[in-house]
């Protein structure tokens, strides 16, 4: 199993954040690899997203995604063509008026991946989805 874990600061409350991160259908106009996301199916505070993402290749899967408005965000692997598994979240908390969030993902691919590689998948783009959510917060809330 792959998984990766970074923790940053945003200029914007929890609840903005929580919106951000729930706004499934908006992922492509900020996140650079998402080319749709959509809705599928929503089961109470349960929403089953479609992700078509393209990073070296296109493809889709779809996931459950939970959510625990305005403190997390939590994702397990329902269904596609690139993951065996695949679970994560978001954790918020408010530091006066800010957001700590910690983002954390864990994954294991259908095909055979080496370790380093499999670790370097979930992990190399962490830095561009963190500065893309920073621009987003201040695109939104000007800050």
């Amino acid at each position: 199993m792959a998984s990766a874990e970074t923790t940053d600061l945003f200029k914007c409350t929890p609840e903005q954040f929580f919106k951000i991160i729930t706004d499934f259908p908006a992922y492509p106009l900020f996140l650079q690899e998402v080319k749709e996301c959509k809705v599928l199916k929503t089961d109470g505070k349960k929403k089953l997203v479609e992700f078509n993402v393209s990073v070296m290749k296109s493809f889709k899967y779809n996931m459950w995604m939970i959510e625990e408005a305005p403190h997390s965000l939590t994702w397990e692997f329902a269904s596609g063509d690139l993951f065996k598994t695949s679970s994560g979240s978001w954790k918020l908390k408010d530091e006066g008026g800010k957001t700590r969030a910690t983002y954390a993902v864990d994954a294991t691919f259908n095909m055979f991946v080496p370790g380093p590689i499999a670790k370097a998948l979930v992990s190399v783009n962490l830095p561009n989805m963190i500065a893309s959510y920073h621009k987003r917060v201040a695109e939104l809330y000007g800050r």
